[in-house]
């Protein structure tokens, strides 16, 4: 009988000091791919959240004094690794503060689970175009832009090139696109502007990991497409540039995809891929502002920075833009719920769904360089969408022009609301009235 009553001692003294530090540290987890054909992307990225993470915790004290506790696993951009990843980590360390997936395949596995396992799906500038929707994904939040956005910027930035929408009457436009659901994405949003601005639209897809497409370019060199878009990531995007090289096509009449537009991308090529364009969700390709300084100061020179040679290229500071806003969505819950507390799974996803990063806000965290202001909302869970266009020329990226970019909504809306009313009656998920619900 005493060793049962110690044994419980045991175990409930166990569970108060597992409950005491919890309250002490708040989770977030990591699902990276720094294997695979899409490492040459993945690997900066993965390094930009985790030593945003570091700064926080460096030079903040953590959120508010809550200290970011954080773990890596491993995807190698596989959804079948993803899912494990997620099963493993989402209730672990008192609860996962939200998962950037970091692949569209495991962005669709994960969606069905997070509403019954109430857990965020944080996907910057990726995932389910159409879980802009809060009121049918409650969930998932694709902030700052999706493919839909991406897509649409690109034809507007085509258009202003050529003089005007009425220009692209009777041009034709290329779309190379990784054969995944990753690639398939800006499909819809492409055929409904090729119907109403009269373009041919042409569809290549290409079979992973990207490495085989002599086929393609020889079909685009006959076909002699105006300009090609490119859904590439990792080794299919040089091998694209070089292709295009090979067959003659204009690089400057090539748009990728933002995750097909960081410097790992076009740097070894140099001047082979000089004029090749990529649409951004954030500025600076470079280590300007007050970020990189604290960045600088508060990790790299204590020594616990990540092992890179990534700092201020395109995809480590997309890094540390995913991080500022999980970091962000904490801080807001902490708001409402309580400054200095641990936040539950559900209470972070409050203040996603409540960001108000204002130029003020963002000045304040040293983002105002890289990122417009964003709010969210029940309805809104993508906040508001900001792109701009950089051209590689032949050393580094350059802005095009000093405008900023927004999707067309008469495009990009109708097409969020069809299909998160398909999924909706698909999953049977039951819409949520945000006229009503109460913030």
């Amino acid at each position: 009988m005493k060793k049962q009553v110690l044994a419980t001692a045991v175990a409930l003294g166990t569970l108060w000091t597992g409950t005491a530090v919890y309250a002490q540290e708040q989770f977030v987890p990591l699902m990276t791919y720094r294997t695979g054909s899409f490492a040459p992307l993945g690997i900066p990225w993965a390094d930009g959240k985790i030593d945003y993470l570091r700064l926080v915790n460096e030079r903040d004290g953590g959120v508010n004094g809550v200290k970011l506790r954080f773990e890596e696993c491993e995807t190698g951009y596989a959804t079948d690794r993803g899912v494990e990843c997620y099963e493993r980590l989402k209730n672990a360390n008192g609860g996962a503060s939200g998962f950037d997936s970091q692949s569209t395949g495991i962005t669709f596995a994960v969606s069905d689970k997070a509403p019954i396992d109430k857990v965020t799906i944080q996907t910057v500038g990726y995932g389910l175009s159409q879980s802009a929707d809060g009121s049918v994904f409650k969930w998932n939040f694709p902030l700052l832009g999706t493919y839909w956005t991406a897509a649409d910027v690109m034809i507007q930035d085509i258009a202003r090139r050529e003089g005007g929408m009425d220009k692209l009457k009777g041009k034709k436009i290329a779309l190379v696109h990784h054969d995944s659901p990753y690639g398939k994405e800006p499909i819809p949003l492409l055929k409904a502007r090729a119907e109403a601005n009269g373009f041919e639209l042409i569809i290549y897809p290409v079979a992973a990991p990207g490495v085989e497409q002599k086929s393609t370019w020889l079909n685009i060199r006959q076909r002699r497409p105006d300009y090609v878009l490119l859904w590439s990531a990792g080794i299919m995007t040089p091998t694209a540039i070089r292709e295009a090289q090979s067959t003659g096509y204009a690089r400057d009449k090539m748009y990728g995809i933002w995750w097909a537009g960081s410097e790992s991308d076009v740097k070894d090529l140099g001047a082979v891929a000089k004029g090749y364009n990529t649409v951004t969700i954030h500025d600076t390709g470079d280590t300007s502002g007050r970020v990189f300084e604290d960045m600088q100061k508060h990790v790299f020179d204590k020594g616990v920075a990540s092992k890179t040679d990534s700092f201020g290229t395109m995809a480590y500071n997309r890094g540390m833009v995913i991080s500022m806003l999980q970091v962000e969505a904490i801080r807001t819950a902490q708001e409402k719920f309580g400054v200095g507390k641990h936040m539950t799974p559900e209470q972070v996803r409050w203040g996603f769904e409540n960001l108000n990063l204002t130029e003020e806000r963002l000045k304040e965290i040293g983002f105002d360089k890289m990122v417009r202001p964003v709010q969210t909302s029940c309805a809104n869970h993508m906040g508001t969408d900001w792109a701009r266009i950089r051209q590689w020329d032949g050393a580094k990226f350059v802005l095009t022009s000093d405008n900023w970019f927004q999707a067309d909504k008469s495009f990009v809306d109708p097409l969020v609301k069809s299909e998160a009313e398909k999924y909706a009656a698909e999953k049977k998920v039951e819409k949520r009235d945000c006229s009503v619900e109460q913030s």
